[in-house]
């Protein structure tokens, strides 16, 4: 039986459809199964955070491969799916709980006994990505990289190098955290049902270190966030309209680092953001 096959007898089996609420499409492609447990370089020696696994289709390659994969998914509906296919694994357990509301730092030191190294692999619905990758940055975990899958738009922006065509605010605060890398386009036939667009593999490595020495990254954060709240607007009056600082001294600012007064955020580098934020410390 292959993954699509699979896929239809587990939902007639259960009565299941795909909630749109949530964002499911089920995969059914085992070339981009196999490619993500691939990137994610799975082996016995690792704990594995699988987000939203749903029917349990990339979940059966982890428990494989994995010394322990814990799973969080938030459909009850998916419950007895998981805990039916995966009662005869002892290296997997089933979180029912909203990943945003999770403490994954206690979960963690709970679950990860034999003190594995941690990756995170999920296939993230369009509208929760974001809050999502930034939990999983900001929390600052002890975790090895994360790889996941993101609709194509959003993967462009996440991947990006900080002042590309393509950036975001999301942009830098990625790249501040991790090493972005693309893994695999997948189109939208390896789903069920068919999303409208396609969909991308990525994967963020975990810096040791960040790339750029900040006096305070609550300020570097606020001053990357508020250049990208209107990019119509120029760096200084994006900055002057969040209340950053006056105008007279961002124009002291970007004088003393040789930046133009029209100078637009998504044009920066993560260093001469670093440079500006340390400079109003």
């Amino acid at each position: 039986m292959n993954i699509y096959e699979e896929t239809k007898f587990l939902m007639k089996k259960y009565n299941i459809s795909a909630n749109k609420d949530l964002g499911q499409n089920f995969l059914i492609d085992d070339n981009v199964i196999e490619n993500i447990v691939e990137a994610a370089e799975i082996n016995e020696k690792d704990c594995v955070i699988e987000i939203g696994p749903g029917l349990g289709t990339l979940t059966s390659r982890l428990v494989e491969k994995a010394g322990k994969v814990i799973a969080i998914e938030l459909d009850k509906k998916m419950l007895q799916i998981l805990n039916d296919r995966f009662a005869l694994y002892d290296n997997f357990s089933l979180i029912n709980e909203d990943v945003l509301k999770v403490n994954l730092n206690d979960l963690i030191q709970q679950e990860n006994t034999q003190n594995y190294t941690v990756k995170i692999v999920a296939n993230l619905p369009y509208y929760i990505t974001t809050p999502i990758i930034m939990k999983l940055l900001e929390e600052k975990l002890n975790i090895d990289s994360i790889t996941v899958m993101v609709q194509k738009e959003v993967a462009d922006r996440l991947t990006e190098i900080p002042g590309g065509k393509n950036t975001g605010a999301i942009t830098y605060c990625v790249y501040y955290y991790s090493e972005p890398q693309e893994v695999l386009t997948v189109p939208n036939t390896s789903f069920v049902p068919e999303p409208k667009v396609c969909s991308e593999v990525i994967k963020l490595n975990i810096r040791k270190e960040p790339p750029v020495v900040l006096k305070d990254e609550k300020i570097f954060f606020k001053v990357v966030k508020a250049s990208f709240m209107h990019r119509r607007k120029t760096l200084l009056n994006g900055l002057a309209n969040a209340g950053i600082a006056s105008k007279e001294k961002l124009k002291e600012i970007l004088l003393e680092l040789n930046l133009s007064e029209n100078v637009r955020g998504e044009s920066l580098s993560i260093e001469k953001f670093a440079e500006i934020a340390n400079k109003l410390c």
